[in-house]
């Protein structure tokens, strides 16, 4: 199974990108801020109910490659690799503006939920997203890919899970703190773009 560093790393890498407020934390926090914890809440159950659909997607296409060979395996983590390099560095060139919280309208939790889980699964960004990230911490000499993929996936739904609830519990606070530190949206790229190139770059020296 997945050894206890590699899956430190990994949390420690999904920790760094659930520390920049990205688009599923603004919209967490747009709901919370108009309807309310609950509201809020169901927003990021909602978002992480779509990412563990996309797990499930992509445990099942990676297992499938690896039932071909494993060097179409090793070719989809590099093709991975490549694109988080290339998410990365477009990242680091794009011009960042100051943080502006989304608007949203009023609605209840069961619709909150539900066009939150929409939103997700129906994102390709996302979906390409894991393609190419979760491949990155399986090595298919340690046992089932698919047990580790979906160890990965599992993990991953629930940090985004408890983040998105506790962001909602104390939406008020954190968008006060958002409101007079806007310019932390000019550093978002560069935080993560930094991250995606180390997750490649990762890649090309674990082969060598």
């Amino acid at each position: 199974m997945i050894h206890f560093d590699t899956l430190l790393t990994y949390i420690a890498v999904v920790l760094g990108l659930f520390l920049i407020p990205g688009p599923a934390v603004l919209l967490v926090l747009a709901r919370a801020s108009v309807g309310g914890h609950r509201v809020g809440i169901a927003t990021g159950l909602g978002i992480a109910t779509g990412d563990m659909l996309h797990t499930a997607m992509a445990t099942l296409g990676l297992s499938a490659v690896l039932m071909t060979s494993a060097v179409a395996f090793s070719l989809v983590k590099y093709a991975g690799a490549a694109y988080l390099i290339y998410l990365g560095i477009r990242a680091l060139m794009e011009r960042s503006e100051d943080l502006k919280l989304a608007q949203s309208r009023l609605v209840d939790a069961p619709l909150a939920f539900r066009q939150a889980v929409l939103a997700e699964v129906l994102n390709p960004k996302t979906a390409l997203f894991f393609l190419a990230f979760l491949p990155q911490f399986v090595h298919p000499d340690r046992g089932s890919v698919v047990a580790q993929l979906a160890v990965l996936g599992v993990v991953f739904v629930i940090m985004s899970a408890i983040y998105t609830a506790l962001i909602a519990l104390a939406a008020g606070q954190v968008t006060g703190w958002l409101a007079r530190h806007r310019s932390i949206g000019r550093w978002q790229g560069r935080v993560v773009g930094a991250i995606y190139l180390g997750l490649g770059v990762r890649m090309a020296l674990q082969q060598r």
